[in-house]
């Protein structure tokens, strides 16, 4: 598993890398990446989301499904408390970015391929659970954290988002056993294909607007990697070891949480006036060690599980 994850990384690594070469051939500005990363957001991803949904009904899919929901909640808990440990605030930091970019992944733009590499559609329709948390807990807690304010307002605006009216459709077509003919089916499986490409492009045309000198020589920045990508991911892993669930349930969790920071810590930073400069600098620092740090926390992973079981 952690070889297939590590071909996933370098195959996205190579994505991005275009992604970077294109900004820097003038072919995609900032305000066309900005709407690009809005069609993987609002279309794309809830496109694939909704495919997974598209499969026969099982009570062990079902199972699994609540069980994903369960987890991810504890693993959110779990990740909020570490965070909260290991970065502690100072008054010459900006503690909450640093937070918010250890706490939250990219786990849509990211998760979703490597997942849907591992473990297929089935991976994805676990991941759907995953997701909703993550909007709900990123759009309460994530808005709080980086604003300072509680806008508790937002909480109903995540239930109107496109991935969350995927999800709703998909579980209701899920239980009702109600399956697309092919022909829509076909044009939405070409729809679904193009998530990772466009969303690895579109995280280097990101990428390419930090300053990677400037980056190198900020060692806090390689803190807050080393607590988001090996710390959390890990010591969410030793949680859900001893609990006797399936693999891939297990497996989706740890690698969505050891995912790189989200891309929205930038997006935040620019509408409540932070340093949006820092955000894209971790941003784009932990999405290039995440190629070496996932591998390594999906292998130490599956030895723990071994070991302790």
């Amino acid at each position: 598993m952690a070889l297939t994850i590590l071909n996933q990384t370098v195959i996205m690594l190579i994505l991005i890398i275009v992604g970077i070469i294109c900004a820097k051939l003038k072919l995609i500005s900032s305000s066309t990446n900005k709407e690009l990363s809005q069609f993987v957001l609002q279309v794309v991803n809830p496109v694939v989301i909704f495919m997974s949904y598209q499969k026969d009904y099982e009570a062990r899919l079902v199972k699994n499904l609540l069980l994903t929901f369960l987890f991810s909640v504890i693993a959110f808990a779990v990740t909020i408390l570490v965070a909260y440990l290991f970065i502690w605030k100072k008054d010459d930091r900006h503690t909450e970015i640093e937070r918010f970019s250890a706490i939250y992944s990219n786990c849509a733009f990211m998760g979703i391929p490597l997942v849907n590499a591992l473990f297929g559609s089935e991976g994805v329709f676990y991941l759907t659970a995953f997701l909703t948390v993550f909007n709900i807990v990123i759009w309460t807690h994530g808005v709080i954290t980086i604003s300072g304010e509680k806008d508790f307002k937002q909480v109903i605006k995540v239930f109107y988002s496109p991935t969350i009216i995927a999800i709703v459709l998909g579980i209701i077509t899920f239980f009702l056993k109600i399956k697309l003919p092919d022909v829509p089916t076909s044009a939405l499986q070409f729809i679904a294909n193009i998530n990772t490409p466009m969303a690895m492009i579109v995280s280097g045309v990101t990428i390419s607007s930090t300053k990677i000198t400037e980056l190198l020589k900020n060692v806090r920045i390689y803190y807050v990697c080393l607590v988001k990508l090996l710390i959390i991911p890990l010591i969410v892993a030793l949680v859900m070891i001893p609990f006797n669930i399936d693999e891939m349930v297990r497996m989706t969790i740890v690698i969505t949480s050891a995912a790189p920071p989200a891309a929205m810590c930038t997006l935040f930073c620019l509408k409540y006036n932070k340093n949006s400069v820092y955000a894209s600098e971790i941003f784009a620092a932990g999405t290039i060690l995440s190629v070496i740090t996932l591998p390594v926390v999906v292998n130490l992973t599956e030895k723990l599980t071994n070991l302790l079981h």
